[in-house]
């Protein structure tokens, strides 16, 4: 017995309209979404400036605020992630559209249904479901926007200890200026190490997930 060949369907003029209202859809949400991407990231510049501003105002002001800052910049990050799995849905969906409709109509007019991709998409549809995790959400939205910022962050707090209210002699003596209340100049210091090292270890981690993924992936056969 001949092996069985999955047979082509032709999509007629009506379902090519809808195909291509469907994606216009996606790309309006996905366009939608991405600017909630830009808010949140513009809140935690917005953030970290305010806390420049009080913490470098004058040499006897507190460093205080540029640690409390990175707890909201953090949260802001944790909602941005959430957010981008979101956006990533609709942008998955699109991409995918481009790659298995679009573009194999235009180079030679055939779509290639025998390789199922209409199927994958269905399914998709049928039941939707985030195509990345969170934690390779905050990985992507840390390599694009939050390591800079965090790095900025550490790197004033850091700058403010060095010469204010004057010039640091010894690395004792900005180690002492990190003194917050009860809690030590080292503990300080090392709880922010730990804190950024974090966010470059997710940042790494995911990275090379995206990278083995990419590697893998067959022309955009999946969506995420």
């Amino acid at each position: 017995m001949p092996e069985e060949t999955q047979k082509t369907r032709e999509f007629t003029p009506a379902e090519i309209g809808a195909m291509a209202h469907l994606y216009r859809g996606e790309v309006y949400r996905s366009t939608i979404w991405r600017t909630r991407l830009d808010t949140t990231t513009n809140w935690s510049v917005v953030s970290l400036g305010a806390a420049f501003s009080i913490s470098f105002s004058s040499p006897e002001a507190s460093a205080l605020p540029l640690l409390l800052v990175g707890l909201l910049i953090s949260t802001l990050m944790m909602l941005e992630a959430r957010r981008y799995r979101y956006f990533n849905v609709w942008r998955a969906r699109a991409r995918y559209l481009e790659v298995h409709f679009y573009a194999p109509m235009l180079h030679d007019g055939d779509l290639h249904t025998e390789e199922n991709w209409q199927q994958v998409l269905a399914e998709d549809y049928w039941r939707p479901d985030y195509h990345v995790s969170l934690l390779t959400a905050m990985g992507r939205r840390i390599r694009r926007n939050y390591l800079w910022i965090l790095s900025v962050q550490m790197v004033a707090y850091i700058g403010k200890l060095v010469v204010h209210p004057v010039s640091a002699g010894s690395i004792r003596e900005v180690i002492d200026r990190a003194d917050t209340g009860p809690i030590p100049g080292e503990l300080i210091l090392g709880i922010g190490v730990v804190y950024l090292g974090a966010f470059f270890y997710i940042a790494y981690m995911t990275g090379n997930r995206d990278a083995a993924r990419t590697a893998m992936r067959d022309r955009g056969r999946s969506l995420g």
